[in-house]
């Protein structure tokens, strides 16, 4: 599943290049095409995330609310003028690229007349003069209003990538009154928004704490560490587009580009040594989901 940091760059785009477009919406899938039929012909005001939902704001005073869940992708395209990434969040593809039609500059493509026509499922395609999205598997895809969208975000923890001075102090409060296991509480989206197996592992093994701790013999301090680590390690995901939460002291190849095998500490390296104090890498299951950890550096489950 697509972490924060996806969404985030997700709601960057939007804005970047449709951003005060007036837009066609269908649903070629046509599972989508009473919401699509309450957005067709708004200008899109603006693109926002919080956590893992994505909020595109139309003139119209209505939203599309997108949550791409396990199997969602937005597929992106254009004519010269349409600068952004081909994709952004498709499952099992490694990386984003941008690709535009061979054309000269200044002008759209030589006979260019808008998108391909739609390959394979897709739930909603967005149309403006010079580009389309088309989306892809959704878990949820739907027009709010104003209070509708308000009631998402009511529901979900402070997002470490918004500009909120109280997302910290509200998430300390959250992560501390709980009795469950830390690393059960940083993938509860009530108590932080955006984060996923990844960060979850990452920031974890980064502050040296045991995944088994619970929330309430965290201490407020400690917490908030954990609070900017995560900010921290989401922003650099915004900016890199992937996950790289080592540091350049502890890869093999520190002056050369990061490669997959070099850019995490814990996730999807069990059995191999860790990279502070050589202990073999271990993994679990806790709620459903493979967690990573070093046992070395983090400790265990209670009673190990």
């Amino acid at each position: 599943m697509p972490e924060g940091h996806s969404v985030h760059r997700l709601a960057a785009q939007f804005d970047s290049v449709f951003g005060g477009s007036r837009l066609a919406v269908t649903s070629p899938q046509g599972k989508f095409a009473a919401g699509a039929a309450r957005l067709v012909g708004a200008v899109l005001v603006s693109a926002g995330a919080h956590g893992k939902q994505l909020f595109l704001a139309f003139d119209n005073d209505l939203y599309l609310r997108v949550h791409l869940g396990l199997y969602g992708a937005w597929g992106f395209g254009g004519d010269r003028t349409f600068r952004g990434a081909s994709s952004i969040a498709a499952p099992r593809r490694v990386g984003e690229r941008e690709t535009y039609d061979d054309v000269r500059d200044g002008g759209p493509a030589p006979g260019y007349s808008g998108p391909p026509e739609p390959v394979g499922q897709v739930r909603a395609r967005l149309v403006s003069d010079h580009g389309w999205a088309d989306l892809r598997g959704p878990a949820a895809c739907e027009v709010l209003t104003d209070a509708g969208r308000a009631a998402v975000v009511a529901r979900l923890g402070p997002d470490p990538l918004q500009p909120d001075p109280a997302g910290e102090a509200e998430f300390v409060r959250r992560l501390t009154a709980r009795g469950t296991a830390l690393a059960a509480l940083l993938m509860s989206q009530d108590v932080v928004a955006g984060v996923g197996n990844i960060y979850r592992a990452e920031t974890l093994f980064r502050r040296g704490l045991n995944p088994w701790l619970r929330g309430r013999d965290l201490d407020a301090a400690a917490a908030a560490a954990l609070w900017a680590d995560i900010a921290a390690a989401m922003a650099d995901g915004v900016r890199d587009g992937r996950i790289i939460t080592t540091l350049p002291r502890h890869r093999p190849d520190p002056g050369l580009p990061v490669r997959p095998d070099s850019a995490h500490y814990v996730y999807q390296r069990q059995g191999l040594p860790c990279r502070i104090c050589a202990a073999p890498v271990a993994l679990a299951e806790m709620g459903g989901r493979k967690l990573y950890w070093c046992p070395g550096c983090q400790g265990g489950p209670p009673g190990t």
